[in-house]
């Protein structure tokens, strides 16, 4: 009994503390939020809910908006609003995984690095800043052109390129938190590595590092897009957001919803993220600080 109340006396704080977070968002954090939301129920749940009116065809091409097509027809005849649905489910999905694979990796060597030193320390950073040298769009074609395009392929391709600048970030970040008293203390009275790792440096280094999630998450969307739009991303008959836009480039010229509408869903998901970014807890306190 007393568990469950003590249980219950530590519920109350955790979550007046999380209110008390939501509560700095302000309104282009919140319309950030739900947009972020937004894209991740469609990745989710959108191709179980629609009909199969994106994978039809026969339909008039490059058709205006209309009631029977709320986003137009691409260039086959295919339902824009259930194609672009469709695609959600690649372009977050895949960035996602990418992202997560990318912030977890970076993150693990950084606090590897910073509670061993030395050595380990040097030989990281020095691999890690060589990756740092190559310009991603030449990684990426070489791993394209290697490996093919396959999506397990440009998940890695993805969580390689921005691994080195995740570590970087995390890297500085835990460096300053193993030299603090309470860490020295941690090891003289005997604590590993592994617990010095993820008990006393990474929960002090989560906010900025979930910050960095986003703008990862950001670019590699971006980078992810690019490789579509150049054929050399997600493949037919499946498809995300950059290879609608270039499937559907010959609609350009007469300002065509076909070639709009995922380039304006690549746009709501990128500003959404930023936003939601820009109104974290931490960082928005310290805006109001340095006001």
């Amino acid at each position: 009994m007393s568990n469950a109340i003590q249980g219950s006396g530590q519920d109350g704080p955790v979550r007046s503390r999380w209110f008390r977070r939501l509560a700095h968002f302000g309104l282009t954090g919140w319309i950030g939020l739900a947009v972020v939301l937004f894209w991740a129920v469609a990745a989710i749940f959108g191709p179980s809910l629609l009909s199969q009116t994106g994978a039809a065809d026969g339909g008039e091409v490059f058709a205006p908006i209309s009631a029977a097509h709320w986003l137009g027809t691409d260039y086959l005849g295919r339902d824009m609003l259930a194609r672009v649905i469709e695609g959600a489910r690649y372009t977050v999905g895949v960035a996602f995984l990418a992202t997560a694979l990318a912030s977890g990796s970076g993150t693990l060597l950084a606090l590897l690095a910073a509670a061993t030193g030395r050595w380990t320390d040097s030989v990281l950073s020095r691999v890690l800043d060589t990756l740092t040298a190559i310009p991603s769009k030449m990684f990426a074609l070489l791993m394209v052109a290697s490996f093919g395009t396959s999506v397990p392929m440009l998940i890695v391709m993805a969580a390689i390129i921005y691994t080195p600048g995740s570590y970087r970030i995390a890297r500085s970040l835990a460096v300053n938190i193993n030299a603090l008293d309470y860490v020295t203390v941690a090891r003289t009275r005997g604590e590993g590595t592994a617990y010095v790792m993820l008990n006393e440096i990474l929960p002090n280094i989560t906010g900025p590092m979930l910050a960095d999630f986003g703008l990862r998450f950001v670019y590699v969307v971006l980078l992810l897009a690019s490789m579509s739009f150049l054929g050399l991303g997600i493949q037919p008959p499946e498809a995300d957001w950059g290879s609608l836009v270039r499937e559907n480039i010959e609609a350009l010229p007469d300002a065509g919803a076909a070639v709009i509408a995922p380039s304006i869903a690549i746009a709501s998901l990128t500003i959404a993220v930023n936003l939601v970014i820009d109104n974290l807890p931490g960082r928005a306190a310290r805006e109001r600080g340095g006001r």
